[in-house]
C-alpha cells in the first residue's frame, strides 16, 4: 500500500498494553503497536489465566525449563500459530501468519520466536522477534 493511501486512513488510537495512565489520560498505541501488544498477550498469558477465556494464551513461561530442542520448537510453533490466528482474526491476513521457533546460535539457552504477518487492511508486512 502506498504511503499516500496510508496517510489518508484515519488514525484510530488503541488502548496500550500494559494499560498505563499518564497526565494526558490513558496511554494509546498505533495499530501496528496494538497488534504487537496483542501478540505479547498471547505469548505471555498462560491458558486458564483469564476467567472468561480459559483457552486464551500460549504460556511461554511454562516452557522455560523444558529442553530447548526441535520437539519443543514444533510444539511451540503449532500451539502458538493456532492461538495467534484466533486472537488476530480480522487484523492479520491468516494465510500470511508465519511462526518460526528456534534457539539463537549465540545464545542456545534462549528460545527465539519470530512472528511474521501481513496487516489485512493495509497489506503491510510486519515481523517481530521475542526471546524467552
Amino acid at each position: 500500500m502506498s504511503n499516500a493511501l496510508e496517510s489518508r486512513l484515519p488514525r484510530i488510537p488503541y488502548m496500550s498494553f500494559p494499560f498505563r495512565i499518564t497526565e494526558r489520560g490513558s496511554e494509546t498505541s498505533t495499530r501496528e503497536e496494538h497488534i504487537r501488544e496483542q501478540i505479547m498477550q498471547v505469548l505471555f498469558t498462560s491458558p486458564g489465566e483469564r476467567v472468561f477465556r480459559p483457552e486464551f494464551g500460549f504460556g511461554a513461561r511454562q516452557h522455560v525449563f523444558e529442553p530447548n530442542a526441535i520437539p519443543l520448537w514444533e510444539q511451540v510453533r503449532s500451539r502458538l500459530h493456532g492461538s495467534l490466528a484466533e486472537s488476530l482474526a480480522g487484523e492479520v491476513d491468516p494465510k500470511t501468519l508465519q511462526v518460526e521457533v528456534g534457539a539463537p546460535k549465540d545464545r542456545p539457552e534462549q528460545l527465539l520466536v519470530r512472528i511474521t504477518y501481513v496487516l489485512a487492511a493495509l497489506q503491510k508486512k510486519e515481523s517481530h522477534e521475542f526471546t524467552v
